[in-house]
């Protein structure tokens, strides 16, 4: 038995890794009152940098530094539009993953099928060779560490630090936040470019580490996913994570029942990811005073500033 569990935990973090990224970002994202549907297309652009970079032969961990930047880069023409110009966050997001998803198609053609050397995994001393545990945890690749610490370092800032406050309060009373002094249009700015460049990361990773290779519309709703996690975690950075290493083993859990030759259409199998999904959206809806209760105030409604 351990030797299918170990191999099932291991890729089920890793399949949970860009989930982590693109889902962190968006919840600081949020916490800002700032709604976001572009994640899929933020994280198309990250993904076909990266592999451009990595391609180019730029080491991976530029190529994924690239692919923040481009992440990033691409959540200022939402941020344009629903954060500086008020206009209705949901359309924004909307063209935002229909450009990113054209876009990446378009880079990326020339790299059909190319592949890049995945990043490599670090071997721990001593701990690696720990019985169950040692591979499963500390056999992988910088990207899964990082992706803790990036969590580690959100749920802090957020609940530890005056300016993660600051950022509760304009996601709670955007004009609240101003009346008292705080540039709430400018926050809001920092936090849509801190969700792109997370979302970027994680399409990094994609092309990177996970599938070290390029394929058009190779996130394949992952950026649906990360969405639907930040509501199932109600906007708490570990929460998320447990989401993500759920939705991540659902991924790794189709890919063995095929390995074991059962008789069940591939198809199918393949759709448990979103499947579950849209089975916890709806055990969330059923319950909306939970989603009141923890929902910032003001998201996804616009806000300008009296000039």
């Amino acid at each position: 038995m351990q030797h299918l569990l170990i191999p099932m935990l291991t890729g089920t973090l890793v399949a949970a890794t860009p989930l982590i990224y693109a889902a962190m970002g968006e919840l600081v994202a949020e916490r800002s009152g700032v709604l976001n549907l572009g994640v899929e297309g933020m994280m198309l652009i990250g993904a076909v940098t990266a592999f451009a970079t990595a391609f180019a032969g730029y080491p991976a961990f530029v190529a994924a530094a690239a692919g923040a930047a481009a992440g990033a880069a691409s959540s200022l023409m939402f941020g344009v539009l629903a954060v500086g110009l008020a206009a209705n966050q949901y359309a924004a997001g909307l063209a935002l993953t229909i450009v990113g998803s054209g876009l990446s198609g378009f880079i990326g053609h020339r790299f059909d099928s190319s592949t890049v050397t995945s990043i490599t995994r670090i071997h721990v001393p001593v701990l690696a060779d720990l019985p169950f545990i040692g591979p499963v945890v500390f056999n992988q690749d910088p990207m899964v560490y990082l992706a803790l610490a990036l969590t580690a370092a959100v749920w802090w800032f957020l609940f530890r630090t005056k300016a993660g406050l600051v950022v509760r309060i304009i996601g709670e009373s955007p004009q609240s936040a101003l009346a008292i002094g705080y540039p709430v249009i400018r926050i809001r700015y920092l936090t849509t470019m801190f969700g792109g460049g997370m979302a970027g990361l994680g399409g990094a990773y994609l092309s990177l580490a996970y599938t070290p290779l390029w394929v058009e519309d190779m996130t394949a709703g992952r950026g649906w996913i990360a969405l639907a996690l930040v509501v199932f975690a109600a906007w708490r950075p570990w929460r998320l994570v447990m989401g993500a290493w759920l939705f991540g083993g659902m991924s790794v859990l189709q890919l063995f029942v095929q390995g074991f030759g059962l008789k069940v259409p591939s198809e199918m199998l393949s759709s448990l990811p979103y499947v579950a999904t849209i089975a916890v959206l709806v055990a969330i809806s059923r319950n909306p005073r939970v989603l009141r209760q923890n929902a910032p105030l003001s998201l996804a409604q616009p806000f300008l500033p009296d000039r």
